[in-house]
């Protein structure tokens, strides 16, 4: 299960309820990065150039933008990082009987896909509510006794891509809204870094880390075509290495930038035992530091479409 910390902000700072747009702006222009701060649930905003690093949030994790660049999910709130105002989506008390962390935003901003499941382990699968309230739950995939974790809708909204971990099973899936068409993308026995999976803007490929060849190897970053052919590593200088090496590096938590051109993706390096955030472009070259923090684990990350500082 991806871990979750609830969100704690204080209640000074819930001034207002904001409002989701009706419909979504094109994800074209690569805006700021949210990102959160491993074991200090810290969550804040950069600009891909490593500028204008701000905290909009403490006692939560990051979630994603929303396509229109406007808001971010924080598993059972949204956040407006311009004004501070939430949304809280009463999840707990709309859905007693399910643990329900909601990040996964469709592509027309009107609903959040989620984790379900924990309390009563035989409803545990892929959920989806509107994005407004959290209300209208539907099921999509059910796992009794499993782990169905959602990563990413497809652009056209039709499909969501999910890891699914269970006493069988343990693969990247992609499957449609109403829970049909399951089709398995990673091949049996692939170690992959479990709640990845980010569907690139022009629908084609699927995004995610991994052990390779086994978990006694550092994360590397793969791509494979939303059919499940074509699996292959991007080529990130670095990445990779056994974990028993001075100097391995771990590539983690990839995901695209709204144009499909760039990765953003966490960089673990064993020789100063720093986490940070990188660029680079889609065939894994020009490699780009963008956070420079001693001491701070960057972890998840979402490259959205809110407008740079300038």
């Amino acid at each position: 299960m991806r871990k979750l910390v609830v969100l704690a902000l204080l209640a000074a700072a819930i001034t207002a309820v904001v409002a989701i747009p009706a419909a979504a702006k094109s994800r074209s222009v690569n805006g700021k990065i949210v990102t959160g701060v491993e074991g200090e649930s810290l969550v804040y905003t950069i600009d891909p150039d490593g500028t204008s690093e701000q905290v909009i949030a403490g006692g939560g994790e990051a979630g994603q933008w929303s396509p229109d660049g406007s808001l971010i999910s924080l598993f059972d709130h949204v956040l407006n990082p311009d004004d501070g105002s939430v949304i809280d989506l009463h999840l707990s008390e709309q859905y007693p009987d399910l643990f329900l962390p909601c990040w996964v935003w469709s592509p027309d901003g009107a609903r959040l896909a989620c984790e379900g499941g924990f309390i009563d382990p035989s409803l545990q699968g892929v959920y989806t509510v509107r994005s407004t309230d959290g209300g209208d739950l539907q099921q999509v995939t059910s796992d009794p006794g499993g782990d169905d974790c959602p990563s990413d809708y497809s652009p056209n909204g039709t499909r969501l891509v999910f890891s699914r971990s269970d006493a069988t099973t343990y693969a990247l899936y992609t499957v449609k809204l109403d829970g049909s068409s399951l089709r398995q993308i990673t091949p049996a026995g692939m170690n992959f870094n479990f709640c990845d999976g980010s569907w690139s803007p022009q629908g084609n490929d699927i995004l995610f880390s991994a052990h390779v060849p086994d978990s006694q190897h550092a994360s590397t970053i793969w791509v494979v075509h939303s059919d499940g052919s074509g699996l292959r590593q991007i080529p990130v200088p670095g990445c990779g290495g056994l974990l028993s090496s001075p100097t391995f590096i771990g590539c983690s938590f990839p995901t695209w930038s709204p144009d499909g051109t760039k990765i953003v993706f966490s960089r673990l390096s064993a020789a100063t035992g720093e986490r940070d955030l990188y660029t680079v472009k889609a065939d894994g070259s020009s490699l780009f530091q963008v956070t420079h923090t001693a001491g701070i684990d960057e972890s998840e990350n979402d490259w959205g479409t809110h407008p740079l500082t300038r």
